[in-house]
């Protein structure tokens, strides 16, 4: 799609992501590059996984390639020295702060009978306790942005018992995400730091979809990393002050950025909308 020259954009601004050697996180990372961000990722894939592709060196030799600064940083979304270590590293390499991207996830989908207590430590020590801890870390820092952002890659709110009973133990973990952005959106607002979720309609070709939901017969029924990307792109670079505390769709934000035709994101080109497969959490 043709950009526009004229409008705002993430050129000299400083991310910091957990996660981000693949998928999603990656595909939000390398949108960014192109404007000449700086990207700092705060990951554990040091060295290559036996199934899923991508390193945090990989990933960060694609942000330099792109156009971008890229910091990789190997470390653990669970481990506070971590988290410290990742956000005094992002100052000092650029010298602030203005977006944090909470993109790391765990994801099991087991019913709460058979979920090992490990697998609901991992996710709630990953999704939520990660996502508040790098949060609030960073936000002293972010004071001092410009126009400082957060963003949690998290769904609404949805209280259908649908959704509340479909596998409450990743239910609790993803609602947890938001419920820690949208607290901070309310507690840090007079600081003028945004805090916003985001989450797509249907579900987007990731590692995740094929190895937790469904396999390749999903993966084809699935949108691109790159549309979760672009409405990423579209919320951060927006005035901070002009929206925060809200659980947004990947599709609205697209849709009110003039972008109505969803068709080049399908995962196999000339899949029809119809045919997509929708994303939990949304009715």
């Amino acid at each position: 799609m043709t950009e526009n020259t004229d409008r705002a954009s993430l050129a000299g601004k400083t991310i910091l992501m957990s996660g981000g050697s693949r998928g999603i996180g990656l595909a939000i990372a390398l949108r960014a590059a192109r404007d000449g961000a700086n990207i700092a990722l705060l990951a554990k894939t040091d060295t290559p996984h036996p199934k899923l592709e991508g390193t945090v060196h990989t990933a960060a030799a694609a942000i330099e390639a792109a156009g971008g600064r890229a910091l990789p940083i190997v470390g653990d979304v669970r481990d506070d020295a971590d988290i410290t270590q990742a956000v005094l590293t992002t100052q000092g390499e650029f010298g602030g702060i203005d977006i944090v991207i909470n993109n790391a996830s765990a994801i099991d989908l087991t019913g709460s009978l058979d979920l090992p207590a490990k697998k609901y430590d991992l996710m709630q020590d990953v999704n939520v306790r990660g996502t508040f801890l790098l949060s609030r870390t960073a936000v002293p820092i972010l004071k001092d942005a410009e126009n400082p952002h957060i963003l949690s890659l998290s769904p609404p709110l949805n209280l259908s018992p649908k959704w509340l009973g479909a596998h409450t133990g990743y239910t609790l973990a993803k609602y947890g995400m938001t419920m820690a952005t949208l607290g901070i959106a309310a507690e840090f607002a007079d600081a003028g730091i945004a805090a916003n979720t985001l989450w797509p309609r249907t579900t987007i070709a990731t590692a995740a979809v094929q190895y937790s939901l469904g396999g390749e017969r999903m993966m084809r029924a699935s949108r691109t990393p790159e549309i979760y990307a672009d409405a990423a792109y579209e919320v951060l670079v927006r005035p901070a002050r002009e929206r925060s505390g809200e659980t947004l769709i990947v599709e609205d934000v697209l849709e009110a950025a003039g972008i109505t035709d969803f068709s080049g994101y399908a995962a196999v080109p000339g899949t029809p909308d119809e045919a997509l497969f929708p994303d939990v959490f949304l009715d």
